[in-house]
């Protein structure tokens, strides 16, 4: 219902967008709108395992920065295969979602602080490896699969749809899916019940890592070029689209489909922005009063909405079970 609901907000705001401008409803307009949420997308469906869990990760915006120089840096200075570059900065990345992981798990840290930490000395390591410049020009191949088209669709936005399938048969088709919303419903529980909610929490983290890194390959592909200053502000703008997409801060609830409505409504805001001349700084303001909006409506759903109805369920159940009896 949480996505039937954000999907017709989409559609509305969509029709309201085009008595507005005469643009939008255009092909290009809307193949840009879903173009440029394809690295949001990416960096949320990573985001969402991590939120799953009752977790978040702040570090998510610096990581892509750090991947966008290595895959760079360590293909034109180095002079490592291209592939090998990329898989070694995704590797990168897996490896602080994994220092995260063993933070909050091990050290007991908080996660916000553990991965704020991160985030500080991710983005100062990208500085440091790229001297605070752009590096260019990136390897031909970047931008070739940047240019690809399938039956006349950009391969990126095709890719993104592939990652997107993949973590949702993750979540509902694997043990592992049901480990990640036994966690995040009830740690306690789920450890009693035999599941090592430890480890379930340190490969949610990974797994952000690694979208992120990924996210900052596709990043490098669209500004050709590794920045150490890409990615900033990324990490509200993630986390508001997975918060928006339905998934609870507290954990345990969830899906990859509402994730991604959540990216296209943000999408759909940016779009609005751009196509109404709207000053740029207002998608701050737009972005803090949607997560927080969500929250909220997150907070007042668990506490009063699911409240009354197991309290309507159960009575259900007495009223049922009262008739069952005076039958007999």
């Amino acid at each position: 219902m949480q996505s039937l609901g954000l999907l017709i907000v989409i559609l509305v705001g969509g029709v309201m967008l085009s008595f507005g401008s005469p643009v939008f409803l255009t092909r290009i307009n809307i193949e840009n709108l879903l173009f440029s949420s394809t690295i949001i997308a990416v960096m949320a469906i990573g985001q969402a395992f991590v939120i799953l869990v009752a977790g978040i990760d702040l570090s998510v915006g610096a990581v892509l920065a750090l991947s966008s120089v290595l895959g760079v840096v360590l293909a034109t200075q180095f002079g490592l295969p291209v592939i090998i570059a990329a898989l070694l900065a995704l590797g990168v990345g897996a490896g602080i979602g994994l220092l995260n992981g063993l933070a909050v798990t091990k050290l007991r840290l908080p996660a916000l602080i553990a991965t704020l930490a991160m985030m500080s000395v991710t983005r100062g390591v990208a500085y440091l490896i790229s001297d605070g410049r752009n590096i260019a020009p990136v390897p031909s191949i970047y931008i070739e699969i940047q240019s690809l088209r399938i039956f006349g669709i950009p391969f990126v936005i095709i890719f993104t749809a592939m990652v997107a399938l993949l973590a949702h048969f993750v979540l509902t088709r694997t043990r592992f899916g049901r480990e990640i919303f036994a966690t995040g419903g009830n740690a306690v529980a789920a450890r009693l019940a035999g599941i090592k909610t430890d480890r379930v929490v340190l490969i949610a983290y990974v797994i952000s890592g690694a979208a992120a890194a990924l996210g900052g390959l596709m990043i490098t592909a669209r500004l050709e070029a590794g920045a150490a200053t890409a990615g900033f502000g990324y990490e509200l703008i993630v986390i508001s689209a997975v918060v928006i997409g339905g998934v609870s801060l507290f954990g345990g609830e969830g899906k990859i489909t509402g994730v991604l409505l959540g990216v296209i409504l943000l999408g759909l805001v940016q779009n609005a922005v751009n196509l109404l001349n709207v000053p740029p700084n207002y998608d701050y303001i737009v972005s803090g009063a949607v997560i927080a909006a969500a929250a909220a409506l997150d907070v007042y759903r668990r506490s009063y909405v699911e409240t009354g109805l197991r309290k309507r369920t159960m009575l259900i159940r007495r009223e049922k079970s009262q008739n069952r009896t005076a039958r007999e």
